[in-house]
């Protein structure tokens, strides 16, 4: 077993299959999350289905005591992905990169080659994570996916969403990213707020603000301003067919431009 503050070791992860685990996970999510008493993400009774018939939930566990935890569920195309829900884990000792190594194992042992999942791409941590320590991909920009949610986290804010996938085949992408020649900023972190820049650069950043969640509490305005500057610049650029190919200096989006067919 590791001590607080070190990392969580693979081998305390284990699977879940009992009423009162799964009781244990709904309550953390209910405690990271910030939800109202009775309004977790995710209810015991759902979590005790998706086991029951085969997908995967799994705990990471320190000194016996639950710190983490990983939902997922077979996605489309069959036999090939899985969609990863839900993880949640106490920040700052591992435990969500090896929730996420399970996760993989797991589904490698299955044959699968893809898992997906959603993010806030305003969250940087988020976005460093599942793009440079996991070295996923967004695939798509979703507009207010799950609608209007009030808890600790989002609450104040719309519900935007990247459509990742991390190939579970490709070699590590490098942590460091050489920025092309000719790149340019198409939103600019101007003094806490998004500033939109004109750019036809075939490569452009897109800046995010230093901290999401604080910014909804302490300046809801900056908040949603820069919420809709990323929807509309990344969103946009998601649906022309670029690519998101890396996360720069962990505070910004490298994105790609398709290249134009003669």
């Amino acid at each position: 077993m590791t001590g607080r503050g070190a990392a969580v070791n693979v081998s305390t992860i284990r699977e879940l299959h009992d009423m009162e685990d799964f009781e244990a996970v709904s309550l953390l999510y209910a405690e990271i999350w910030g939800s109202e008493p009775g309004s977790s993400p995710i209810s015991a009774e759902v979590l005790r289905a998706l086991s029951q018939a085969g997908n995967y939930v799994a705990g990471a566990y320190e000194d016996d005591r639950l710190v983490g935890a990983s939902v997922a569920f077979f996605g489309e195309p069959i036999g090939a992905t899985l969609h990863s829900h839900i993880t949640g884990a106490v920040m700052g000792r591992g435990v969500g990169l090896a929730l996420k190594t399970h996760q993989r194992q797991w589904a490698l042992a299955r044959r699968l080659t893809r898992i997906t999942w959603t993010y806030d791409p305003l969250i940087r941590r988020n976005a460093y994570f599942n793009l440079v320590k996991l070295g996923a991909r967004p695939q798509e920009y979703l507009t207010s996916f799950y609608g209007a949610m009030d808890d600790a986290i989002n609450g104040g804010d719309e519900s935007d969403r990247i459509l990742t996938a991390w190939d579970l085949t490709a070699p590590a992408p490098p942590e460091v990213i050489e920025l092309p020649p000719g790149t340019e900023h198409a939103i600019l972190d101007h003094n806490g707020r998004p500033e939109t820049v004109a750019t036809d650069a075939d490569t452009v950043l897109i800046d995010l603000p230093d901290d999401i969640e604080a910014l909804r509490r302490t300046d809801p305005g900056a908040a949603r301003a820069w919420r809709l500057a990323v929807r509309h610049t990344l969103g946009a650029l998601l649906t022309e067919g670029a690519d998101v190919i890396g996360f720069h200096e962990r505070r910004r989006y490298v994105v790609q431009r398709p290249t134009p067919h003669p």
